[in-house]
This record gives C-alpha cells, structure tokens and sequence, in this order.
C-alpha cells in the first residue's frame, strides 16, 4: 500500500528510473513508485519528466504543485483508471435530487461531528456537546443550513471569537495550506475511482472544477484545525517546517468505519462507499472519518 508523502522544497530534477521515483538535488535521492501516495513540489525552480509525471499518473499519486506564495494550487489527475468510468459518470449524474441531499446529510453531520471531537480533544466540551447536539438535527440537504451555523460557533470557540477565516494571518494560511492538499487528494481519488469532479452533491458552481472534492473533503477539515490550533499562533508566519508538518498529515491516523487508517486510504473507502452509494436506489451509509488525537499512522 501506497504510504510516503513526499515534499520537495529544494530545487530538484525529478525523473523515473527502474519503477523509481529519482530526485536529484547534490545527491540522487531513489523512492519506489508503489510506496508514494502523494508528493508537493513546493520549489518552482523543480523540474520534472513527462515520463515521471505519465507513471504517477498510471499509479494514482497525487501530484500537487505550489503558487508563489507556496500553496498548493493544482494536482494532475490520473486520467481514464478506471474501467468502466463512462457507466460510472451517468449513474453520477442521474442521482436524483433526493438522493444527493441525503448523502450530503451524512457528510454534513460527519463534518459537524469531527468538529466537536476537535473542541472536545482541545478542552472545549461545553461547545463540543453543542455541536454534537446540532449534527443530530442535520436534516436532508442541510435545509436549515446547519453546516455554517455550526462552523461560525465553531470557528469562535476554536481560535477565539474575534477571530475572522478571510483574515491574512497564521492561523489562516496554515488552514488555507491544509486545506488545498486535503482537496487535492480527495480530487486525486476520485479521479482515480471515475467520477465526474465538477458535479458536487452541494457544491454546484459552474466555475468551480472540483465541486465533488469540495463536498467530500468537509469531514477532514478538522483534523487540519486540530493541529493548526496545537501548533500555530495568530501572529507568526508559516515556516517550512509548519509545511512539512501540515503535509505530513496525510500520514495520520483516522478512524474509518471504526478501524485505523491513514488519511488516504480513509478517503479511499469514502470514495468506495460514494461509488456503491450510486450504484443503489437505496440510501447507503457513507465510509466517513472520525478525528482521533493527531498520530501517525502505523503500517503493519
């Protein structure tokens, strides 16, 4: 299984050899393909091979690439994986309305869930009881709009009642930060799996080319909240090592349908039970993740 989140900060060459990731920067530094999971070159001076970037895209890695101001701005997704994505695409887009407003109540009362396990494991339980009270009351389509009643009290008892998410601060570029490489590798996998990215279950913006991973990456964004509040102040920059840290995230534990798992592979089943959610006339419970305190994930 594909584990290791590479971040490439220093100007490098990056090419293929034997199966193998090749980074060259003073020395070569050798990485095989089938243990990467995702990579984010930061460095814009970095090069990198058409075949280095075809064989990435064949396995599934995500490969995100910065802005000046060093925030991951694309991914290349894999293109055509899965086999049948054409019978995949129509049963997306003749999902009945009833259907999408319900699936998107499990992923709303997920988000509304992780974001009270994040003030509970921060010592705020009084609020965590309030938002554990409000995910119970999501109705189908969040008809009441609970998603941002609950983010905006979220939001004041995590980091302060003052504090603002369109503000230029710390905490705010390090959420912005976590939050891009969150939404690249929900993008990547649901590429990988065959679904149509700009065609959301909420999000429907006609601009917007990642409706799909914008709906689906709402239950993990309090696992980047958690750390930012652990480790990152209002006032300061973001440093590389904050961005290290950030991107190593995706190497956490989370649980999934109640077993341990890494954030990508958690994304995967969610994405899974997405695909069998579609299948069916019926409504099938989605594979949602649940924050546990920030460790990393222990393969076997």
């Amino acid at each position: 299984m594909a584990y290791r989140c590479i971040m490439v900060e220093n100007k490098a060459h990056l090419s293929i050899r034997q199966q193998q990731l090749v980074i060259a920067l003073e020395t070569e530094h050798l990485i095989p393909l089938e243990d990467i999971s995702a990579i984010l070159v930061e460095n814009r001076q970095s090069t990198i091979t058409a075949a280095a970037m075809a064989n990435m895209a064949q396995r599934g890695i995500a490969v995100m690439v910065c802005d000046e101001r060093h925030l991951p701005c694309g991914v290349l997704l894999p293109y055509e994986q899965h086999s049948r994505r054409l019978q995949v695409v129509k049963r997306q887009l003749n999902m009945s309305l009833p259907k999408r407003n319900r699936l998107w109540q499990q992923v709303v009362q997920a988000k509304i869930n992780n974001q009270a396990h994040c003030l509970k494991l921060t010592g705020h339980k009084d609020m965590a009881e309030k938002q554990f009270s409000m995910s119970r009351q999501v109705q189908s389509g969040d008809k009441g709009y609970l998603e941002g009643t609950a983010a905006a009290q979220y939001f004041g008892a995590l980091f302060g009642k003052g504090f603002r998410r369109g503000e230029e601060n710390g905490i705010n570029a390090a959420l912005n930060y976590g939050y891009a490489i969150l939404r690249a590798c929900v993008a990547r996998t649901l590429a990988v799996y065959g679904l149509l990215l700009c065609h959301g279950l909420q999000h429907c913006s006609e601009l917007n080319a990642m409706n799909l991973a914008d709906d689906l990456m709402e239950p993990f964004r309090p696992l980047i909240d958690l750390f930012v509040i652990q480790n990152i102040s209002e006032d300061e920059l973001l440093t590389p090592q904050n961005k290290r840290e950030i991107f190593g995230l995706l190497g956490c534990d989370i649980l999934s349908a109640g077993q341990h798992h890494s954030i990508p592979y958690a994304i995967e089943r969610m994405v899974q039970s997405l695909i069998t959610a579609i299948q069916f006339n019926r409504i099938i419970p989605l594979t949602l993740p649940v924050i546990i305190p920030l460790r990393r994930h222990q393969y076997e």
